[in-house]
């Protein structure tokens, strides 16, 4: 049954019976500390098979992210285009932020979460600092492409790869042969992750049997208002919100695309990452939703860095908790600052470890709430992450649909095919899908010594 069984069915199993075994274990106190089950199941064997996952799939990141940029820019061709692709996308991005904040913020004060509420906890929490926006926009070109590569820096990275796509494009026809190169590469890299995403399944199941050991049900309960309201939250700015707008913008089924992307959100939710996913998004959205990789290899690794739907709403539901506990009263004004500081400290803190906490510390700052509020929350933090991330990717793989439908980048083909990308099978070559997508680039109308003269021009 389980050799037959899809990899989505495999992992949606897995995910299920890890969250089962980390309960039992939870509940019947087999993982206190010191004892067998703590020091080499649940923190032993179950942790060294979920960081090894982790670890496997970041792995990817950088290598995928810097060559199918590469490839994506000299698929695009005309300069003018990835411009209007990075505003497009940039705009669509920060749209569903404010969007996603606005809705937590509403569900917030209607259900009134936190009021006449009286919670004891002993976790505490010091405000990490944020980068000032002047570095974060200042660091974006990278005074060591490789120092920037080495710490994941993915704003360095992107800016690094786009001016790579830009200079083979200038040099014209001679760099026919390192984009194929670089193409090639690019398939080996995908092939890499087909092989990794086969043993999905048993990480996701090690992931969260350890998650669910840890947490439990009992903090969850104690904070049932704030959980309640922020995966409801989650939800409805997912299903709804970011439905509407995929099928406002594109038009597309919105039931293909949330088929499609069940396998990603998994992963998310396993990994906690927005980076660790873009090898399973970049591979879903291209083989599977029919996006040129063109618009795929800007959209996807710049959402995972700047789109923070998820985080925004989890700073939007934190806000009204804390000031009702507080029995402190927000405003209009104080709410719209909340709006405000979330769009823009989803591009200052991009990137940056535990960027959630940061940018809700900086929120409670401004709207001048006690920063050790956080301190409440953070117990329950570890599995709302996971729904968050989850969010987040679901938002950046349909703002990545949007565009690509706008740009006509988009096999509409492949995209209602329930079948399309399920078996990626590489044969050694290039394919012949990829041929076609570089083949214009290469033809003397735009490559060569007529496209050289206007483009260094435009630049």
């Amino acid at each position: 049954m389980w050799k037959n069984m899809g990899l989505t069915g495999k992992i949606i199993v897995a995910m299920v019976l890890g969250i089962i075994l980390g309960l039992f274990i939870n509940y019947f106190g087999l993982n206190s500390e010191g004892s067998f089950v703590n020091n080499y199941i649940t923190n032993g064997f179950f942790a060294i098979i979920g960081k090894l996952f982790v670890n496997s799939l970041k792995m990817l990141v950088v290598p995928l992210v810097l060559i199918s940029l590469i490839c994506g820019v000299c698929g695009i061709g005309d300069i003018r285009l990835l411009g209007r692709i990075g505003t497009k996308t940039f705009l669509i991005y920060m749209m569903t932020t404010a969007l996603a904040i606005a809705t937590a913020i509403g569900l917030g004060v209607l259900f009134g979460i936190g009021k006449g509420m009286d919670i004891e906890t002993e976790a505490t929490f010091e405000a990490a600092s944020a980068p000032p926006l002047l570095d974060v926009f200042s660091n974006i070109v990278p005074s060591n492409p490789i120092s920037a590569m080495a710490n994941g820096d993915m704003l360095s990275i992107i800016f690094f790869a786009v001016l790579i796509g830009i200079s083979i494009l200038m040099v014209g026809k001679p760099a026919k042969g390192l984009v194929q190169s670089l193409e090639l590469i690019n398939e080996v890299i995908l092939k890499m992750v087909t092989i990794i995403m086969n043993l999905a399944p048993y990480g996701v199941f090690a992931l969260l049997t350890n998650a669910m050991a840890e947490l439990g049900l009992d903090l969850i309960w104690s904070l049932l208002g704030y959980v309640a309201v922020l995966i409801g939250s989650l939800a409805f700015h997912f299903f709804i919100t970011m439905m509407i707008v995929l099928k406002l913008f594109s038009g597309l089924s919105v039931k293909t695309f949330l088929a499609k992307m069940r396998e990603v959100q998994i992963f998310a939710f396993s990994t906690s990452s927005s980076n660790a996913t873009i090898p399973i998004t970049l591979r879903t959205v291209t083989k599977r939703m029919g996006v040129n990789n063109s618009v795929a290899s800007f959209t996807v690794p710049f959402g995972a860095t700047i789109n923070m739907d998820g985080t925004a709403i989890m700073q939007g539901t934190a806000t009204i908790f804390i000031a009702n506990i507080y029995g402190i009263n927000l405003g209009i004004t104080e709410y719209l600052v909340v709006i405000l500081m979330s769009v823009l400290a989803s591009i200052g803190t991009a990137g940056v470890p535990g960027v959630g906490l940061i940018m809700l510390s900086m929120v409670f700052a401004q709207v001048g709430l006690p920063i050790e509020g956080i301190g409440l929350i953070l117990g329950v933090d570890r599995i709302l992450d996971m729904l968050r991330t989850a969010v987040n990717v679901g938002g950046d793989a349909a703002v990545t649909a949007i565009v690509a439908k706008s740009e006509d980048k988009m096999d509409l083909a492949i995209y209602n095919d329930p079948d399309a990308g399920l078996r990626d099978v590489f044969d050694g070559h290039i394919s012949e899908d990829s041929e076609r997508e570089f083949s214009h680039v290469f033809s003397d109308g735009l490559i060569g010594s007529e496209y050289d003269d206007v483009d260094r021009r435009k630049l």
